[in-house]
């Protein structure tokens, strides 16, 4: 897509409302089994999969382990990500009465797997 001069194609959208654990209690559990945590630490939810399909949370769910491939807008089927893939993940919490917090863009593109005989 990226050479054919097509934007970006959102493949989920999910809420955090779908965790099965809230935050607080993955905190509870983290230090309740001996985490030292300050502030500013992150904590990793793992993938956040909604219950419609629009918000699955991986390709790997959206392609049903690889066996669905998803077409893309410019015709190109993926099962999995593939050396040139660029990703993207935007953050943002937001509720009423209070500031929203989150992150900016964080892209990465997937390179190929080096040789390791360079």
């Amino acid at each position: 897509m990226r050479s054919l001069g097509m934007a970006e194609h959102r493949l989920s959208r999910s809420d955090s409302a779908s965790l099965y654990w809230t935050p607080a209690q993955m905190l509870a559990h983290h230090t309740s089994n001996g985490a030292y945590l300050q502030t500013g630490d992150l904590i990793g939810t793992g993938t956040i999969s909604g219950a419609d399909v629009n918000a699955m949370g991986s390709l790997l769910e959206i392609t049903r382990g690889g066996q669905v491939p998803l077409e893309l807008p410019s015709g190109e089927l993926r099962r999995f990500l593939e050396d040139g893939d660029e990703l993207t993940l935007i953050a943002r919490c937001e509720r009423s009465g209070f500031k929203s917090i989150g992150f900016g863009q964080c892209r990465g593109m997937v390179l190929p797997v080096a040789s390791g005989l360079d």
